[in-house]
């Protein structure tokens, strides 16, 4: 008898990146640099590859987008109630890293929560674009990529991950979430394959 996870019809490599966007989730000081409010080191490794989907992106002129973790200064959110303040609006921890340098034609969409979907206007701007597939970058894999691609799901776009694109909070997040998108939101992949596919 097959168990639960046996079921799944598409292990995910069978995709085409038809009409993508690429989305950029929280790579922003606060959580990657040294001095920010919630730093994951391991973010940084993520730069390298990620430069390089930016630049195909750019190069073949499809939209790049800029998720960003951004909350109002002074001002109450139930978001601290579980972690501490950061990504405070006009401050550097809320800032794009300066590695990924984004562009006056890029978009950047603010969040308060943890998917780029929730009462921001991410899937309006992919809908005026003809988006269909969504790739999925940044931090924290089991947070705030796994939200966004589970909402992307949600309303009927194709997610892909390259998984030298993301991290977690550890070694067994970042595993046990890729597992979970690849089986059951969409696929898994590295970022050369993307490009080889573009």
């Amino acid at each position: 008898m097959k168990g639960f996870a046996e079921h799944f019809v598409d292990d995910g490599s069978n995709y085409e990146l038809n009409d993508p966007a690429l989305l950029i989730v929280d790579m922003v000081n606060d959580f990657c640099k040294e001095g920010g409010a919630m730093v994951l080191p391991e973010g940084m490794e993520t730069v390298e590859p990620t430069q390089r989907l930016i630049a195909a992106f750019r190069e073949k002129k499809l939209p790049i987008i800029f998720i960003n973790d951004w909350h109002r200064a002074g001002k109450y959110d139930k978001e601290f109630d579980k972690r501490a303040p950061h990504c405070i609006e006009g401050t550097w921890g809320g800032k794009v890293i300066d590695e990924l340098d984004p562009q006056p034609e890029d978009y950047q969409i603010p969040k308060r929560r943890f998917s780029g979907f929730y009462q921001t206007d991410l899937d309006l701007v992919l809908r005026e674009l003809g988006r269909k597939t969504v790739v999925v970058t940044g931090v924290v894999t089991n947070i705030c990529v796994r939200s966004t691609c589970h909402d992307a799901f949600f309303r009927g776009y194709q997610v892909v991950v390259p998984r030298d694109c993301v991290r977690a909070t550890g070694p067994r997040e970042q595993e046990s979430t890729l597992w979970d998108i690849e089986t059951h939101f969409g696929a898994v992949t590295d970022s050369d394959t993307i490009l080889s596919r573009l």
